[in-house]
């Protein structure tokens, strides 16, 4: 070794030195302040508070309810994973997909699906005795059902207009 490399303390590199960080996905903080970032993310909490609340109650009593958590669980699973797609920029990262389709497709068979799911779930409350328990759990999933249905529905609207104007272009 080198007598100067020995006394500074630095030894000489002993072969091509390599980058260690070669990350291609990035957190795009700036897709949360959009609509789409917005809305998906209204989804995901509203959602959320849909299992949760029927979740927490014995809701395998009612075939109804034991629709509702499939529903509620399905599209919240779909909506996470769609929203980490969307905030990593994977979506830039496999233009195979066609990402517009797809978000147009899931927004709008969630909000189809999140509707019905809303319905079923305030007559299952109608339905309910008052006293129940579980009777203000079941009627705030069904508010919560209805506020995600309207979020799904914007949802179609913002992909419906991202997915027309891809359409438009080619």
């Amino acid at each position: 070794m080198d007598r100067a490399a020995v006394v500074s303390g630095r030894r000489s590199p002993s072969g091509p030195e390599y980058n260690v960080s070669t990350s291609t996905l990035a957190f795009d903080q700036d897709f949360t302040r959009t609509g789409k970032g917005i809305l998906l993310m209204a989804e995901i909490v509203c959602g959320m508070l849909v299992w949760i609340l029927v979740g927490g109650t014995e809701y395998f009593h009612l075939p109804a309810l034991c629709w509702v958590m499939f529903v509620a669980i399905l599209c919240w699973v779909l909506t996470v994973c769609l929203f980490i797609i969307y905030l990593t920029g994977a979506h830039k990262r496999i233009p195979q997909v066609p990402w517009t389709t797809l978000s147009l497709c899931l927004n709008c068979s969630a909000a189809a699906l999140y509707l019905v799911t809303a319905v079923v779930d305030a007559l299952t409350v109608n339905q309910a005795i008052r006293g129940r328990h579980n009777y203000n759990c079941w009627a705030a999933s069904a508010f919560f059902a209805f506020l995600t249905t309207l979020c799904y529905a914007g949802s179609s609207f913002l992909s419906y207009r991202a997915w027309k104007t891809t359409e438009d272009e080619q």
